[in-house]
């Protein structure tokens, strides 16, 4: 990188320092010159350096699925298919239970939350897919991405806890069949349905804010279909090893104890 006497007067806002005629660049932002600065001269220009260097990304670019080799449209339809039957099939599978006295049970009362969860999903990632792949890519602010990753994870923990809990309704049902009716009264399914949700988008956050605060510089296109953690580690220049053995250790036992519950109340 070489700079010019005006570049480096910028640089340097300190008056009587003599400027160099020549200037040799190395690899990366140091710089070494044929005349002698002292070290707060030359710290003071390497972290401006790296100051120049860094540009904030305010956008990503999904990539998709790539280069479809002129199969774009055939894709495009065939996504849009599958995006208008998964949710189109979730909300009948609710009105339905809305309106149908017959169904009106705990076991369907869950179903509807576990459909509702099926419907965000895919109304938050499929439509960035079809976007990608009409057009060979998709744009999205740095807010929309980390936007999208809380919804998408935490309505994955929700939908896991959903699971838990069904399964505890199928076990009272067969282990505890003349309580049932009296046990899972309405408070009881409001209250069973509402902590997944409530634990699933706030125990998100943990993981969420420090994900928000990773510096990305210069490079700012994302070879996946939506915006994840890893993808997003890859491009970031902070260090991620913190967060991704936080979320590590977090995402351990949100999937093995809803696992380990769900085995236990059916065997």
């Amino acid at each position: 990188m070489n700079l010019s006497k005006t570049e480096l007067l910028v640089c340097l806002p300190f008056t009587n320092l003599p400027i160099p005629d020549i200037l040799i660049s190395s690899g990366g932002s140091t710089i070494t010159y044929k005349q002698h600065f002292n070290t707060w001269h030359i710290n003071r220009l390497n972290v401006t350096l790296s100051v120049m260097n860094q540009t904030k990304v305010t956008e990503f670019i999904l990539l998709g699925f790539g280069n479809l080799q002129g199969f774009n449209i055939l894709f495009f339809i065939l996504f849009l298919i599958i995006f208008l039957f998964t949710v189109m099939g979730n909300l009948l599978i609710i009105v339905l239970v809305l309106v149908n006295s017959k169904l009106q049970f705990p076991m369907y009362y869950f179903l509807c939350h576990l459909s509702f969860t099926d419907i965000v999903i895919s109304t938050n990632i499929v439509p960035n897919i079809l976007g990608a792949i009409l057009y060979g890519g998709k744009t999205m602010t740095y807010i929309g991405c980390i936007i999208q990753f809380y919804f998408f994870s935490g309505t994955i923990i929700t939908e896991c806890f959903l699971l838990s809990v069904m399964s505890y309704d199928r076990y009272l049902a067969i282990c505890n069949p003349l309580r049932y009716s009296s046990i899972t009264n309405l408070n009881f399914q409001n209250c069973l349905s509402l902590w997944p949700w409530l634990f699933g988008l706030t125990f998100n956050l943990t993981g969420i804010i420090p994900v928000s605060k990773f510096n990305f510089c210069n490079d700012n296109i994302i070879d996946h279909v939506y915006c994840d953690l890893f993808p997003l580690q890859k491009l970031s220049c902070s260090d991620t090893s913190f967060v991704e053995l936080e979320v590590f250790l977090i995402s351990m036992p949100i999937f093995i104890l809803p696992c380990g519950f769900i085995i236990g109340t059916y065997s």
